[in-house]
């Protein structure tokens, strides 16, 4: 390996109204090496990769690419200089095609005109490199959030990249895309590429990773080779304490009468219908493949997407759910996967965000009483936790934990009764994740009905008192809390496939 660092920072700050992103900070990547960059929410690590990358401009300090100064004037520059992200909020346009996402800087041309047939041979060839068997041609807004993040990893890893930074690149990755990822990372070494690898799963970057760096609250805490770290002693640096038992269970607690019912739910062009209940104070998990139905059921259930048939009950009373409207009436409440684009409006304040589902109550006469509307953000802001200097800060510049906190505060202003939460702490960091777990616990205490969809299997064993399992859309077991094993968890949610 090269002594020269291919990356340098020296110094480097960064500062935002009311918040220091980054504060003088200095660190060294070596050229061919997988440096693995963890933190918690807010410690630094997106505006790290923003400054590196040319969306963000530092204050302070200088960079160093190759040993010579480096400023990026935009991304396309860091792109030309040889520096691309798999970005965990994806850049993909939806009304293009597969290939033209992938190529969309550098589009084969012939005579002035695109070359379309080059174009999906070199889509097909980007596409084999990252295991995804699927015609370029199709419109990327036809794809699952998992296949969307195979094709920005297929987009960066084509393009001869000097430096790729993968931010969460795994998050909805199933473990066989997980091994073709892990392949595609070694042959890039083995190529020379430097690879910055941000992931809050712990234990992933040690089956990859050469070294570690360690920021905290915007800070350089140390960088050590991950052989000298345990997960121990990595979480320690990153929280700045010992963060004790990773999932809050209350063994005790009561659980009341059946608050939902869901009877022959049929999704749209499903091949089952699904049925189950969830009870007051429960935290009902389900788990399955991505593809496995998990999503397209809750969609359903919660009317964001439309049903082909099946009955709704709520304390035993059937009730009609055609569309979000009707379902938080109803006091449904769904936080999505994909918390950016359907769960806050990026733009606007935490003030606007947190009490948006419930106008009413900050209103009088048909005015918006803001008064009341800070009085309230002030209050669900204490009660969730979310770190901020003032309920006016815009929610694009919080932590993706922060964001995902205001999200959870609009549904407690809401007061609704069934919270449904489709990968709660996707791309959030393992100290945050302690703290919504917290969250969901106080909320079943509460006596509200939760349902929890994830791909981590840690964690539904970890935080439910029941799981469902689902296969290629059907529920293919249920298991209370004693019986839970993830040999026979995992033994249904293939069930469908290995018949």
């Amino acid at each position: 390996m090269n002594d020269e660092p291919i990356l340098k920072l020296e110094h480097v700050t960064k500062a935002f109204p009311g918040v220091v992103a980054l504060h003088d900070v200095s660190m060294a990547i070596q050229r061919g090496e997988v440096h693995i960059l963890v933190g918690q929410n807010g410690a630094g690590k997106s505006s790290l990769v923003k400054l590196l990358t040319g969306i963000y401009f530092p204050d302070g300090g200088e960079m160093f690419f190759e040993g010579e100064p480096y400023a990026p004037k935009s991304t396309f520059d860091a792109f030309q200089k040889g520096i691309r992200v798999v970005h965990q909020e994806f850049n993909l346009l939806p009304y293009l095609s597969i290939a033209e996402n992938i190529f969309l800087e550098k589009l084969p041309a012939n005579h002035g005109f695109v070359d379309y047939g080059k174009l999906y041979r070199d889509a097909e060839e980007a596409l084999k490199l990252v295991g995804f068997n699927i015609d370029p041609r199709t419109r990327v807004e036809m794809l699952g959030v998992a296949q969307m993040q195979l094709v920005e990893i297929a987009k960066a890893v084509f393009h001869n990249s000097k430096v790729l930074i993968m931010d969460e690149p795994t998050a909805t990755l199933t473990s066989k895309e997980i091994q073709t990822l892990f392949g595609i990372i070694e042959t890039l070494k083995r190529r020379g590429v430097t690879i910055i690898y941000i992931s809050h799963r712990l234990q992933e970057i040690y089956e990859i990773g050469d070294r570690v760096t360690v920021l905290r609250n915007g800070e350089y805490v140390a960088t050590e080779p991950l052989s000298s770290l345990t997960v121990n002693d990595l979480v320690k640096l990153m929280v700045g304490r010992d963060i004790g038992v990773a999932y809050p269970f209350d063994a005790e607690a009561a659980l009341g009468e059946t608050v939902l019912k869901v009877e022959n739910l049929q999704v749209q062009g499903g091949k089952h219908p699904v049925s189950f209940s969830v009870r007051k104070g429960e935290i009902l998990g389900i788990s399955g493949l991505v593809g496995s139905g998990r999503t397209e059921t809750v969609r359903a259930l919660f009317g964001a997407d439309r049903s082909a048939g099946g009955q709704i009950y709520l304390h035993g009373r059937q009730v009609q759910i055609r569309s979000p409207k009707d379902a938080v009436r109803h006091g449904l409440s769904l936080l999505t996967e994909d918390r950016k684009s359907q769960g806050v409006i990026l733009d606007m304040n935490i003030a606007v965000n947190m009490t948006l589902a419930d106008l009413a109550k900050v209103s009088k006469n048909g005015f918006l009483q803001q008064q009341t509307e800070t009085n309230e953000a002030n209050r669900l802001v204490e009660e969730t936790g979310t770190k901020t200097p003032s309920v006016e800060q815009v929610v694009r510049n919080l932590s993706g934990g922060n964001q995902q906190k205001v999200v959870l505060g609009k549904w407690l202003f809401r007061d609704a009764e069934v919270l449904i939460f489709d990968e709660p702490t996707r791309g959030i960091d393992v100290g945050a994740r302690y703290e919504i777990y917290l969250l969901l616990w106080k909320l079943a205490r509460m006596g509200k009905a939760i349902v929890v969809v994830s791909s981590d299997l840690d964690e539904l064993i970890g935080i439910s008192h029941r799981m469902l399992i689902f296969s290629d859309g059907k529920i293919t077991g249920e298991l209370d809390r004693d019986a839970f094993d993830q040999e026979k968890i995992l033994s249904y949610a293939y069930e469908e496939y290995i018949r």
